[in-house]
């Protein structure tokens, strides 16, 4: 027999600004329910009273029907006494201690796409519609609740047709925070860099058409997007593209590309199935294709490389733009050179007067930056490469055993920086902030640890940092701890990667150790050298360095990553001896290069030591080799450059029969058990190779899969020489260089024919972006440790 009663119920999570409260009313007066429901600073609560079956009915279709943008983490249920409601109502939310998250920007839905596009609609043409489904969140959130005075939509008060629409339960716009229509929300105009006449400031339409003559005419327009501007132009037009780069100081980074549509992007690339739902998706990202289709590209879009990035229209501004254009449009990011995004009408004004011919604006303020996030199918599954809007700032779940994770704060890195606020065992890993290097970068990364804070009412009991001294964020970190009297954790770089892939793949805190392989370009190891290839048996708490790239010699320090040269100078002195090179290769083109650089110099500084530390970087051999083979010898134009361009080259080549990949080794030393791979024997080959004027690609595709098969066989070696009864049969695969799809998806494959599980990175960047994480699982891990004895009793780390 059912009972009539009264229950509360809590739900957690991303629940706020994803229509998520329509849908409980919704749900309840299906089920004959009576009560209410409001946001608060814990998330959603919900009082209610009916039968108790129509109420576990309630429960059970909340889950299933929940809004497409909300992400349920925890629902608790209590009994109540029994409670008279006359109806079921949507109350005012409730201010408090916040707890509940903010919700990531998503892009325009089918139902605001055909709204802006059907002339019969009041929103017909209108760069702004949105509704709970779609729109700007966590650009406009300014304090929470998430509600509209809180965000920068405040400024414009709704009109008498969005308010009827906004009280609406039924409606799908019933308290959508940015609802806005031509008559009362925000508006376009543009702005000429050439004149300062007031004829040259169009408004609504004749600036959007304006706009759009301008880009097929080939000028550089800036658009005043949703976290930032884009600096936009015809991708097809060479002229245009180069007069870009010059202007903006990007010389050989790839551009981003948007287009109006899947079919005009399958005139450049081969779109798979996966690839088009991801372009389609609520989040939008940039997503890099193979640039294989019919029609070719300027070779100025993405120099060297044999993939681009598109994206498609994610703001209805973006759609009226780009429909009426059926070509690819750059959209790249309105800065100048690596400096953060530009969000203010009076820095654009000022900043990229010397870079656009116009400018698009709008008036509806940014109040958080955020740029466009980066994605790539490698292994069959997207994988996040840059994680900022459409991602940021959701919370990513802390495996089992994690429950009693202290509130804390982890810095992160100093390249591709961001950090990670824990918060009621969830967390919240920020959007992508760029290299802390630029002051402009740095100022906005401090600008964002403020705004976490307050949006989240966040007061950490620790905080986190990279171990490196000189890291701009660990500095940060110590002054923070001194001034606020926190205890610091400083975290090796190469565990903190592991841990991340640990954390997004769900390892539980007490799971047996995994064999973590952290390749990249370099971060600080606990010996005082500089680690970059490391193979490291780990668990949350700790780990054992059991094997490295042999280290050489970064010539210069930091300058050898701006002249890539140096690394294969130093990784042939410390191979063959530069005597035995000029001996056997002088008739080489690359010995005639060499010899015109300050070679005296450098040998006396290796000689001596100085300024010449010795790194087991992955990402330096991939530099060295990159050199060798001709690819940006003399200087490197961005992070990665010669690496990237390299992949691009061994795309179309594999390991055969007549051609194997080459050939690494492994070697030890006395009294340790280290184990070190040395890659002599793969100069030897590939100097061969370039005597017989090998091809550049297949000499690169021999490296890669030589590569490969090196870390399957060193993953071997470490397996059969650790304690008799540990079993080591889960890889984790963390660190930049595992952005290179050929070598990760050869390596995976190669481990998985061994009868070995591999955790990869997803939603979590693999780069340094994940690094913050990585941090904050090992410190809440090491809490935990030393604050329950009986935990630390029963799951003592064996590590």
């Amino acid at each position: 027999m059912e009972v009539r009663q009264t229950v509360e119920i809590r739900v957690r999570g991303t629940v706020q600004g994803v229509g998520f409260r329509p849908t409980v009313w919704r749900l309840a007066c299906d089920e004959g329910l009576v009560g209410e429901v409001f946001n608060d600073g814990f998330g959603v609560l919900i009082r209610t009273t009916g039968n108790s079956g129509a109420i576990s009915q309630f429960l059970t279709r909340l889950h299933s029907e929940a809004p497409p943008l909300s992400q349920i983490e925890d629902v608790e249920t209590q009994v109540l006494h029994l409670l008279d409601f006359e109806d079921f109502r949507i109350a005012e939310s409730v201010s408090g201690e916040n707890c509940t998250r903010v919700t990531p920007d998503a892009a325009i839905c089918a139902a605001c796409r055909a709204e802006v596009l059907d002339p019969k609609e009041r929103r017909y043409g209108y760069p702004f519609a949105n509704c709970t489904h779609c729109g700007p969140r966590f650009s406009i959130v300014k304090e929470v609740p998430y509600d509209r005075v809180n965000t920068t939509m405040a400024d414009f008060p709704m009109c008498a047709s969005c308010t009827s629409e906004y009280q609406q339960p039924a409606d799908r716009r019933f308290h959508a925070q940015p609802i806005a229509c031509p008559t009362c929300g925000p508006s376009i105009w543009l702005e000429r860099m050439d004149t300062n006449a007031p004829a040259a400031h169009l408004r609504a339409n004749e600036a959007l058409h304006s706009a759009i003559e301008l880009l097929k005419n080939g000028a550089v327009v800036a658009i005043r997007g949703l976290g930032g501007f884009h600096l936009a132009c015809d991708a097809t037009n060479p002229e245009a593209v180069q007069r870009l780069r010059q202007r903006k100081h990007r010389y050989g980074k790839p551009f981003a590309l948007m287009a109006r549509d899947l079919d005009t992007i399958r005139r450049y690339c081969n779109v798979t199935p996966a690839e088009a739902d991801l372009l389609q998706s609520p989040e939008a990202p940039i997503v890099l294709l193979l640039a294989n289709g019919l029609e070719k590209l300027p070779e100025g879009i993405a120099p060297g490389l044999n993939t681009v990035g598109f994206m498609l229209p994610y703001t209805p501004l973006h759609l009226l733009i780009t429909r009426q254009i059926d070509r690819p449009l750059v959209m790249t990011s309105g800065n100048i050179s690596d400096e953060p995004q530009v969000t203010s009408l009076d820095t654009a004004r000022t900043g990229l007067r010397g870079i656009a011919d116009a400018m698009l604006m709008h008036d509806r303020e940014i109040a958080n930056r955020i740029d466009d996030s980066v994605v790539r199918f490698v292994s069959g599954r997207p994988s996040v490469m840059r994680r900022a809007r459409g991602y940021a700032p959701s919370a990513v779940p802390l495996p089992p055993g994690f429950t009693g994770a202290p509130d804390l704060l982890a810095f992160g890195g100093e390249l591709k920086a961001t950090f990670c606020v824990v918060k009621d065992g969830a967390a919240i890993l920020s959007q992508h902030q760029g290299d802390l290097e630029d002051v402009s970068t740095f100022e906005d990364y401090q600008k964002n640890l403020q705004l976490y804070s307050r949006i989240y009412d966040h007061r950490p009991r620790l905080l986190v940092a990279d171990m490196h001294p000189e890291y701009l964020s660990a500095k940060l970190a110590k002054q923070r701890a001194a001034a606020d009297n926190l205890p610091l954790l400083e975290v090796q770089h190469h565990h903190a990667h592991i841990a991340s892939c640990m954390v997004e793949n769900g390892v539980a805190l007490d799971a047996p150790p995994v064999l973590g392989i952290a390749i990249d370009g370099l971060g600080f190891g606990d010996d005082g050298t500089i680690w970059g290839g490391e193979f490291l048996l780990a668990d949350y708490r700790g780990y054992r360095r059991m094997a490295a790239f042999k280290p050489v010699a970064m010539v210069g320090g930091v300058q050898a990553i701006r002249e890539p040269w140096r690394n294969t100078y130093a990784h042939l002195v410390a191979g063959l001896g530069w005597a035995q090179f000029v001996e056997k290769f002088s008739a080489l083109e690359l010995y005639r290069y060499l010899i015109t650089k300050p070679l005296p110099t450098i040998d006396r500084m290796l000689e001596t030591g100085l300024n010449v530390p010795l790194a087991s970087s992955c990402g330096r051999l991939f530099d060295a080799v990159a050199a060798a083979l001709g690819l940006c010898a003399d200087h490197a134009l961005f992070e990665g450059q010669g690496a990237m361009e390299l992949e691009a080259l061994a795309e179309p080549w594999g390991p055969s029969a007549t051609e194997p990949p080459y050939t690494f080794t492994i070697t030890g030393q006395a009294n340790s058990e280290m184990l070190y791979l040395d890659s002599l024997p793969m100069w030897e080959d590939l100097l061969d190779d370039l005597s017989r004027q090998t091809p550049v690609a297949r000499m690169s595709g021999r490296f890669h899969y030589g590569l490969a098969r090196a870390i399957r066989d060193m993953v071997a070696r470490i397996r059969a020489t650790i304690a008799a009864g540990e079993s080591l049969n889960t890889i984790a695969l963390s660190g930049g260089c595992f952005q290179n799809k050929i070598l990760l998806e050869e390596l995976v494959r190669l481990l998985e024919a061994d009868g070995l599980s591999c955790l990869l990175h997803a939603k979590v960047p693999t780069n340094d972006g994940g690094l913050a994480l990585g941090q904050a699982a090992i410190a809440a891990a090491r809490h935990i440790e030393r604050s329950n004895p009986a935990y630390l009793r029963s799951n003592a780390s064996p590590i």
